[in-house]
């Protein structure tokens, strides 16, 4: 793929990745070229460069699903998922990790509907000042990155969430408020086992960098992005090569140190939705389980 910015070509080749993180590290672990309708459309140039007639169009969201079903067929326990909104949002993708019994912390995007409640951003409007808590999502290069956090139980959903009639997941919906800027407001879809604590939730949100650390490391120490093909072979080898470098250093620096260990699996409305229970906040419409066709549901 080509683009002309200030009226010359140049390359450019857009990947959906995976990395995988746990407390010993981090590494690239799966890609796929994405591909778009004005190239899956023209055979011969597909065949010019060298993408297999098999490839069809498909959407980034087709190819994370894809990597995600790989990453449970192999050996490495899965414990979380989490990605940007791009992905956070198609309903799909969501329902793909809910089936296979993976938790999620998904960015979503602030028009965002969900499970009892109606526009995501409307939702946390009306959170009281006291939901909101100074809480770090993990370290970064200049320190713990605190935000103020507010979370919030979302109604269950029968098909998904019970097991012998029995609850075993819970939903929630997240919003992270910049300290300093209070009106820059991310929002995120999450589920996860019974016991999970918010401070649990935001951690996993924070884990989403690790991508973008995998890639400034990838690219500084194994040259991911210095290369200049034009063809689908070519770029999945200096890719997949550049790659497999990367997850080699990670390996090695995480035997080296010794520390750690691999993530685990865990396990009406009012004039006011929020209502305090317990340790934590939700919906004050009854928690009835919603069952598919219900409204509200998920939709992306």
């Amino acid at each position: 793929m080509r683009y002309k910015p200030a009226g010359r070509t140049e390359n450019c080749q857009i990947g959906v990745f995976a990395a995988y993180a746990s407390t010993r590290g981090r590494a690239l672990v799966d890609r796929e070229l994405y591909l778009p309708k004005s190239w899956t459309e023209d055979r011969d140039r597909c065949r010019a460069a060298k993408i297999p007639d098999e490839r069809d169009f498909h959407t980034k969201g087709s190819l994370a699903k894809a990597m995600v079903l790989r990453a449970l067929a192999s050996e490495l326990p899965i414990a979380w998922v989490t990605a940007d909104s791009a992905y956070g949002q198609e309903g799909r993708f969501r329902r793909l990790l809910e089936q296979s019994g993976v938790g999620y912390v998904l960015a979503v995007p602030k028009s965002q509907f969900s499970v009892g409640c109606p526009r995501i951003d409307g939702l946390f409007a009306q959170a009281p000042a006291q939901a909101w808590e100074r809480i770090s999502c993990g370290n970064g290069a200049k320190g713990p990155r605190v935000y103020h956090w507010a979370a919030i139980q979302l109604p269950a959903v029968a098909e998904y969430d019970y097991q012998d009639e029995t609850l075993i997941r819970r939903r929630w919906a997240l919003a992270r408020r910049s300290l300093s800027k209070p009106d820059e407001i991310a929002y995120f879809l999450a589920y996860a086992q019974l016991d999970t604590t918010v401070e649990q939730l935001v951690r996993i949100a924070g884990m989403r960098w690790a991508i973008e650390e995998c890639f400034q490391a990838a690219k500084n120490e194994c040259g991911l992005d210095q290369y200049e093909v034009r063809r689908y072979t070519g770029w999945m080898r200096h890719i997949t090569l550049a790659m497999l470098a990367h997850a080699f250093l990670a390996a090695m620096a995480a035997a080296a140190t010794s520390k750690g260990a691999a993530e685990t699996v865990p396990a009406p409305w009012s004039t006011s939705p929020w209502q305090r229970s317990g340790g934590s906040w939700r919906l004050a419409a009854p928690m009835t389980r919603v069952r598919n066709g219900a409204r509200p549901a998920l939709t992306p």
